[in-house]
């Protein structure tokens, strides 16, 4: 009975991909995450001398920064799916060939419209990357402890290379030409795709029924549409402009007829009953809030560092390091903080924390208080990864095995809709409260206070036009008008953060630490591995 049960056990850690070897998987899977993080931030520094060299227009350099998130975005429940069905590692390695080919095309892009179908294809294998990676942990680790630490560090690497991309980006800039934040991706593609090939295990749902192309398709151009509408909004586009509400009209419509499909279909692409779970639905919305706070909130700080204070373009990276610090030591100690204080209390903690944050930033003012923003930034940043790493590992770990591809995939688009939405929701209350403030400026036109009531940014350019007492003036003006509007755009993030406790009571209590039982894949026959049309 004992022999067994022993060899039943090394049986399901040989199926889960467990064993000695899965710590070299978490760290295949991380330089993976690292790549596609790193890949989302790093043009940014990159974009004057995109400009210079391609002479792109206004809206094809919109496209150049935004295609690589919005096509992410709007094909991770494509691919997570995809993987469920066809196998996860296939599909990850199939990611890093587009990653890598991509890379090499947008470094050698020499027009606009090449760089912006390279960024396009960098989406779609970062969409192919990005959910692969979690729903391999999922496999790999099937001891919930472990899996936790695992998913710790992934969030934690995932921190990094959101930091790590400008850092990088500005380095390979001051050495080489602007390709160079491309062209570093090919070799660790390379390395990547022979060493993923060996160690990464496949892993599959249970293959029933078949594969709904129609309703993937649905969800990619829903979430193409709704994510398209949310950043016109979160770049200053009309609430009323057609092109702001066409894009999120029919998203929204085509995402609603995604759900009634679903609902009909005996093997549906994505089960929809994991939302009826008060843990995977409550994770969900955990996650939405907590990167509308965030996104929203590292965008004002920029601005505010690099324009009201005065600060250069690295002295901003180095004053926003230590939030990503912070954040790393959070993923780090989540798996500990999980098992002691299990998810309820680790998640609406986390948001508790962070609300205090943001209140404590309300005391920044058009002085620097390094110490003050120290304090702030630390808790921020430690809070919300608190928040974030307890509310992925409780998604993850709710949803079937079988579904562990389409789970990651809704907890990634969760992530990038929350990162959208805050930027427009956040951003508008920052414009509703910054330009009453540049009305009735002594001496400055009623034109150009408008004008100025775009941006702090723009208000510095029509003061250097004004000139003399006028001018100083309304540069004054400006500034005191931001500050305002960053005191009311943080007290109401801290109420949306609030929100967010409050949500996190549906979570469990505690942290369920069985080992799953995790079974050889069946084989199928040919006609359930069919896809449907």
């Amino acid at each position: 009975m004992s022999g067994t049960t022993t060899a039943a056990a090394a049986l399901r850690r040989r199926a889960a991909g467990a064993g000695a070897n899965r710590w070299v998987v978490l760290v295949v899977l991380c330089v993976s995450l690292l790549l596609v993080a790193v890949d989302a931030t790093v043009l940014h520094v990159a974009v004057p001398a995109v400009t210079e060299d391609l002479k792109p227009g206004g809206m094809e350099l919109l496209w150049i920064v935004d295609v690589y998130p919005l096509v992410c975005a709007s094909l991770l429940i494509l691919f997570g799916t995809l993987g469920d069905r066809v196998g996860r590692r296939r599909v990850l390695l199939l990611g890093y060939a587009l990653f890598g080919v991509a890379s090499g095309l947008a470094a050698l892009a020499d027009s606009a419209q090449v760089l912006i179908v390279a960024r396009a294809l960098l989406g779609v294998g970062g969409a192919m990357i990005m959910p692969a990676t979690l729903s391999i942990l999922r496999q790999v680790f099937p001891d919930r402890r472990e899996r936790a630490l695992a998913i710790g560090v992934w969030s934690a690497v995932a921190a990094v290379g959101a930091a790590v991309g400008p850092l990088l980006g500005g380095f390979l800039l001051e050495h080489f030409w602007w390709g160079s934040v491309f062209l570093v991706n090919i070799p660790l593609m390379l390395v990547s795709l022979p060493v993923g090939r060996l160690l990464l295990p496949e892993s599959k749902g249970d293959g029933k029924g078949p594969w709904d192309v129609v309703g993937a398709l649905m969800a990619a151009a829903g979430l193409f549409g709704v994510v398209l509408g949310v950043k016109r909004l979160g770049s200053g586009g009309s609430p009323g402009s057609l092109l702001t509400v066409l894009p999120l009209v029919v998203g929204a419509a085509l995402l609603v007829g995604f759900v009634r499909r679903q609902r009909r279909r005996r093997y549906p692409l994505v089960d929809l009953k994991m939302f009826a779970r008060p843990a995977f639905s409550t994770s969900v919305g955990c996650i939405v809030l907590a990167m509308l706070a965030l996104v929203g909130l590292e965008l004002i700080a920029a601005q505010y560092l690099q324009l009201v204070l005065g600060l250069s373009p690295l002295e901003t990276g180095l004053r926003l390091l230590p939030l990503t610090l912070a954040a790393m030591a959070a993923g780090l100690a989540g798996a500990r903080m999980l098992r002691r204080f299990g998810p309820r209390r680790m998640v609406c903690a986390g948001f508790c924390l962070t609300a205090f944050a943001v209140v404590l930033l309300t005391a920044l003012g058009r002085t620097d208080d390094t110490a003050l923003m120290l304090s702030g930034f630390v808790l921020l940043g430690f809070g919300l990864e608190t928040t974030l790493f307890g509310a992925y590992e409780s998604m993850l770990s709710e949803a079937p095995q079988e579904q562990a591809g389409g789970a990651a995939a809704i907890g990634e688009t969760s992530y990038q809709l929350g990162a959208g939405i805050g930027i427009a929701l956040l951003g508008t209350v920052m414009n509703a409260a910054y330009a009453p403030g540049l009305s009735g400026v002594p001496g400055v036109p009623a034109p150009a206070s408008a004008a100025a009531g775009h941006s702090l940014g723009e208000a510095y350019e029509v003061a250097a036009r004004l000139g003399g007492s006028a001018g100083a003036g309304l540069r004054h003006a400006a500034r005191d008008a931001f500050v305002h509007g960053l005191h009311v755009t943080l007290l109401v993030s801290a109420g949306l953060l609030l929100l967010g406790a409050v949500m996190a009571l549906r979570l469990p209590r505690v942290m369920q630490c069985e080992p799953e039982q995790v079974e050889l894949p069946a084989p199928r026959d040919a006609a359930e591995s069919r896809v449907s049309v």
